[in-house]
């Protein structure tokens, strides 16, 4: 079947939809939580047999994340009500902060702290702290926790919380480098909520948006152990060469830290972590074999290029492209998949609008012309929250027409690129790929559909 352009596009969405339905934090919550005579279970994983119960007298609900709003009304749906302490929390973002019955919700900024995220942060400190023992607190954790509930540690301001992020992101540092930092800045991250916790219980269901799931680095891990050390925060600002460029009530903390004169975040074999365990209920690798099963469905030959694709967008484009010209079969006359899971970086060097998926979509455009990549081809990079950066896309969705769409519009796509002006570019060519928040947080999804003429 010959494949026109549109088609090609229409498959790319279809596929997309196809991850971000596997990630859907309400099936996700109520696949885990389970009610036995009136007792409630919880399954340790999806599907699995292994269950942590308990004779709690109540439960309260915390929930904060991309998805928290969607978690919470799942979690009230399966616990019966009486056994819910009432007002749950939820914190999310603006743009995925819907009400959700019996629970208090509070909107705060991401990926940059803002004050409205402190005053909620207090508020989840404030009701931690009096949870009695024999009580339950029921954590929802999922993407972008870490930035919508900032705590700042003693002697550090919010203020100079967010310019340390800031740097971190203008620099190209990755998620675990920037969560390495911030646990060592707050009083929640690095196993700070179990801390807060004792002597009640707490359980946390996890949305991962962390490739390889290491739960030490979703949201910055309030639940769990931390095994990094303030030595190590010191380094990321100092392997990125930006440690003279800290705020000095940041560096000055960090610089006490490591010489053992501010507290380490919680350490494995602590005995708070007997009363705390997880559910990780969801995350990337789950989404990609989802759209893996899609592709395949439509009868495609399908790869899965990479499961932890990484590195700099525009660089890990460009060697796609030339990957991708090894596998293309032209005696073949069939559409075939390449697919990934991932979360590039972005280093920030001129003054324009993007993010990662987007300008890994111009990047690969570009990279496809330069060095030639035949047959008919669409390539969708995409955020699986719906936003990409600081914007309102979720990622950008190019063709072999892509770059003359621009030119014709009187932009030149390398300069944009060189610009990291990706947002420009791809709005001129009408291949920005806006979904509106998602409501769900599982990192990013590629899809790269080939078809030989």
């Amino acid at each position: 079947m010959t494949e026109t352009a549109a088609t090609l596009h229409a498959r790319c969405l279809a596929l997309f939809q196809a991850g971000l339905a596997a990630a859907d934090p309400q099936t996700a919550v109520g696949q885990c939580l389970l009610v036995e005579d009136d007792r409630l279970k919880i399954r340790l994983a999806p599907e699995s047999e292994r269950c942590r119960g308990g004779e709690w007298q109540k439960i309260h609900l915390i929930g904060f994340g991309k998805a928290a709003c969607a978690m919470a009304s799942a979690a009230r749906a399966a616990i019966p009500r009486h056994k819910l302490a009432e007002p749950g929390i939820v914190v999310s973002t603006y743009e995925n902060t819907v009400a959700v019955a019996g629970c208090e919700v509070l909107a705060a900024g991401h990926p940059l702290p803002d004050q409205n995220g402190l005053r909620a942060a207090r508020r989840i400190v404030e009701r931690i702290r009096a949870v009695p023992a024999g009580d339950l607190i029921l954590l929802l954790i999922s993407g972008g926790g870490s930035a919508l509930l900032p705590y700042p540690v003693d002697g550090v301001s919010l203020a100079d919380k967010v310019a340390a992020t800031q740097l971190l992101l203008a620099c190209g540092a990755d998620i675990g480098q920037i969560n390495c930092v911030r646990k060592h800045l707050s009083g929640l991250k690095g196993g700070g909520l179990v801390r807060l916790a004792a002597p009640a219980d707490l359980h946390a269901l996890i949305l991962s948006d962390v490739l390889g799931d290491d739960l030490s680095s979703i949201a910055s891990g309030p639940s769990v152990a931390d095994d990094s050390s303030f030595a190590d925060a010191i380094a990321v600002f100092q392997q990125k060469a930006v440690w003279d460029k800290v705020p000095g009530p940041v560096k000055d903390y960090l610089e006490q830290g490591a010489a053992g004169l501010r507290p380490e975040t919680l350490k494995s074999g602590d005995p708070l972590l007997k009363s705390t365990s997880h559910s990780l209920i969801g995350g990337n690798a789950v989404s990609l074999a989802a759209v893996e099963r899609a592709a395949k469905s439509l009868g495609l030959p399908t790869r899965v290029y990479s499961h932890n694709l990484r590195g700099e967008a525009r660089q890990a484009a460009e060697q796609w492209v030339l990957d991708s010209k090894t596998v293309l079969d032209p005696a073949r006359k069939q559409t075939s998949a390449m697919l990934a899971g991932g979360e590039t970086t972005v280093t920030l060097t001129g003054s324009g609008s993007g993010g990662r998926n987007q300008e890994m979509a111009l990047a690969f455009a570009l990279a496809a012309e330069r060095h030639g990549l035949s047959g008919r081809w669409c390539f969708l990079s995409a955020g699986t929250d719906g936003r990409d950066g600081p914007t309102d896309a979720a990622g950008g969705i190019v063709d072999g027409d892509s770059l003359a769409r621009m030119r014709r519009a009187g932009l030149d796509p390398q300069a944009a690129l060189n610009n990291n002006d990706s947002y420009t570019a791809l709005k001129a060519a009408d291949a920005l790929l806006i979904s509106g928040a998602t409501g769900t947080n599982v990192a990013d999804l590629q899809i790269l559909l080939m078809y030989p003429y």
